[in-house]
């Protein structure tokens, strides 16, 4: 019999308010005492400031100093491992950086460059940074603070020297493309170059550190301070700038404001948006306006809510249209639901599963996985197509969703997948609970047994190979194993 243990309730708006308090990581690196090329002055400073300051508002906090490329990426594989249980993972990196053909690189401590080529094969690129972030539970942040100048202009034998940046100033970066969920923030937007500045930090270290002690204030606000306080500084001749999206949910880097009760995060959006102070949602109003997507899903998430004052479905539907015309999934997705029951606007089953479609064509995960339950069951309008079903919970895996990762690891279980067997269904679940689904935790440390022995053995093995689990690999869940699984979904190694 198949496991449908999630797919129930999904087209339902949340009403339940759960709080948590959050798991932040950071890996902070400074690269001043350059062996080959020239020196930076403020860079050590910067990196030991942030890291101080991200510790004090309570980040784990790895911090690397004049690194080299080799020890450089034996931390960041060793962060990789630890991000994926971490609700929020941040890279924050002050040394040289620079654009070689439209890719960008942040340059380690021992690089020698004499010829082409040898900037990239010596170097770590965005990419490796921004890889290493991306399994993190709900926020992925990488700040460069690294865009000074272009430090290779003397070297002879580099024929790519003098266009290595876009810069006018033969400095800058490239722009950022990051994944949906992930903000890239650069000390400067690209092109330009950062200043080092006349005091113990660079103008943009200091930003940063000034703001992100603020408690209450949602990080993406946060940013656009950091930006308005560092033009200030330079007279408008330095602009940092973001890339890409962070999801929909508000957050708070410094935790919430005095006297108010402690979170992090809140995992009903509309209860969590209401929380903002009323001089931030009126900052979100005027992002709104010049046409920022995720200003216009806070207010909409606002106006959904209906235990507060700015309660207005049909409100928070105008928003939502602005945002999903912008190309918003999430807003298509938001669209969808309301339109699949009949909030804020007349229920339309046609017009809901048009905007289920739209944000599943963006890789929203959330749309995805419920247009496979609707394929299941024929909701909608659809017709009945197991087949459809099982491409789309399957796809919706792979975007790393835990409820679909979960479901997926019961079909296969089942038997109902093609060439995919019990190492395959082991696998799915273990990435549901390294995603921080509790309710795959609580299903398999109390009832393992609706997966088959052959899973369950995979399963322990798998945990062995991570390092979580030293028992009998005899795919009986007793206290070893589910001391192991609590781990894996945790992180915390402490209680082995």
């Amino acid at each position: 019999m198949t496991k449908w243990f999630f797919l129930t309730g999904l087209l339902v708006v949340l009403t339940t308010q759960a709080v948590h308090a959050a798991d932040r990581v950071a890996l902070v690196i400074g690269m001043s005492s350059y062996e080959n090329i020239q020196p930076l002055k403020n860079t050590q400073r910067d990196a030991e400031g942030v890291s101080a300051t991200l510790t004090d508002i309570g980040f784990d906090v790895v911090t690397a100093i004049d690194a080299t490329q080799s020890e450089l990426l034996e931390i960041m594989e060793r962060f990789e491992f630890r991000a994926e249980t971490a609700d929020l993972a941040l890279i924050y990196f002050a040394g040289h950086g620079v654009e070689v053909e439209g890719v960008n690189y942040l340059v380690p401590v021992d690089a020698a460059p004499r010829q082409d080529g040898d900037i990239q094969r010596q170097s770590v690129s965005l990419r490796q940074f921004l890889e290493t972030v991306d399994a993190a539970r709900q926020m992925r942040v990488v700040i460069l603070d690294s865009c000074r100048d272009n430090p290779f202009t003397d070297i002879d034998g580099l024929s790519a020297a003098p266009s290595l940046a876009s810069g006018d100033a033969g400095g800058g970066l490239a722009p950022a493309s990051p994944d949906r969920g992930t903000l890239v923030a650069f000390a400067a937007r690209d092109g330009q170059v950062a200043f080092d500045g006349l005091g113990e930090n660079s103008p943009f270290a200091e930003a940063l550190m000034d703001n992100m002690r603020k408690p209450g204030l949602e990080i993406g606000l946060m940013f656009r301070q950091v930006r308005d306080e560092v033009l200030k500084k330079t007279q408008n001749l330095q602009e940092p700038h973001t890339y890409g999206s962070l999801s929909g949910a508000p957050y708070y880097l410094a935790g919430p404001a005095t006297g108010e009760e402690p979170f992090f995060t809140i995992e009903d959006r509309t209860v969590a948006w209401s929380r903002i102070k009323p001089e931030q949602e009126l900052q979100l109003a005027a992002l709104a306006e010049r046409g920022d997507t995720r200003s216009m899903l806070g207010l909409a998430y606002m106006r959904l809510n209906p235990e507060a004052q700015s309660f207005n479905p049909n409100e928070a539907v105008a928003l939502l249209e602005r945002a999903a015309a912008a190309g918003s999934p999430e807003a298509q997705y938001e669209l969808a639901k309301l339109y699949e029951k009949g909030i804020g606007v007349e229920q339309d089953p046609r017009k809901s599963l048009e905007f289920f479609q739209a944000a599943a064509a963006q890789d929203f995960a959330d749309a995805i996985n419920d247009l496979g339950f609707m394929h299941y069951q024929g909701l909608l309008g659809l017709r009945e197509d197991k087949q459809a079903a099982l491409r789309l919970f399957e796809r919706a895996a792979n975007l790393r969703h835990p409820q679909a990762q979960f479901n997926f690891a019961a079909l296969i279980d089942d038997g109902l997948i093609d060439g995919q067997g019990a190492e395959e269904s082991a696998r799915y679940l273990y990435a549901a609970l390294r995603s921080g689904s509790s309710d795959v935790l609580e299903i398999l440390t109390t009832r393992p047994t609706m997966f088959k022995a052959a899973t369950r053995k995979a399963l322990q093995v798998l945990l062995q190979d991570k390092g979580f689990y030293a028992g009998a690999i005899d795919g009986d869940f007793g206290p070893g194993t589910k001391r192991s699984l609590s781990v894996a979904y945790s992180g915390k190694t402490d209680s082995l």
